[in-house]
């Protein structure tokens, strides 16, 4: 007869906090609080009439700051990668960013990230954005890195959309790795690093 598996608890054989894997809360709370990981930490999720943010189960939904570029195309008929121009973007400070339609915003988050050695972090949009139409673009956060991030919130919709500052924008997944990598972000001076506010493309 076949038993039921049964999930390890924490003062069970099989559980170990320096495992592989995805970070769960009291991992990523223990990073935040004693390395500094979030700064600042919402330890317990906060809603009350807010698009949510703060720890979650298994990751950390960042708030995004009240600094926007608003992307126009007045002066600029080309979006270049390599010679990307300030003037592409309206600057804007303001608890609600309205997005025109088809179009983009940069603005970053509320949180300073401090990345360990062994963790790589992935970001995922909101799923009450997502379900307007509102895309959220993050490249991964690197071993090593810190810095704000800078979040790309596109406007699929052919109407304007508001985006709201200071609320949940992303949520960011913690994956430590099996052993820390030989070259960190930092190691290498990556052109993004220590990056404050909005940061533009850089080669």
């Amino acid at each position: 007869m076949s038993q039921l598996l049964k999930t390890p608890q924490n003062n069970q054989p099989g559980f170990s906090t320096d495992a592989p894997g995805i970070l769960a809360d009291h991992q990523i709370r223990e990073l935040a609080q004693n390395q500094g990981m979030i700064e600042p930490f919402v330890e317990k999720q906060k809603r009350d009439g807010a698009i949510s943010y703060g720890l979650s189960s298994y990751g950390y939904d960042a708030r995004c700051s009240e600094d926007f570029k608003i992307f126009t195309n007045v002066d600029n008929a080309l979006v270049d990668p390599k010679n990307f121009s300030d003037q592409s973007f309206v600057d804007r400070k303001t608890d609600i960013c309205v997005i025109p339609p088809n179009s983009f915003v940069l603005t970053h988050t509320v949180e300073y990230f401090r990345i360990p050695r062994d963790v790589l972090v992935v970001c995922l949009g909101k799923s009450t954005y997502a379900r307007c139409g509102l895309i959220v673009n993050v490249t991964p956060l690197e071993p090593g890195w810190e810095g704000h991030v800078t979040l790309e919130i596109s406007n699929t919709t052919p109407l304007p959309a508001r985006v709201y500052a200071n609320e949940g924008i992303a949520q960011f997944l913690f994956f430590k790795g099996s052993k820390p990598c030989e070259t960190s972000y930092a190691d290498r001076s990556g052109k993004y690093m220590g990056q404050r506010g909005v940061t533009l493309p850089r080669l």
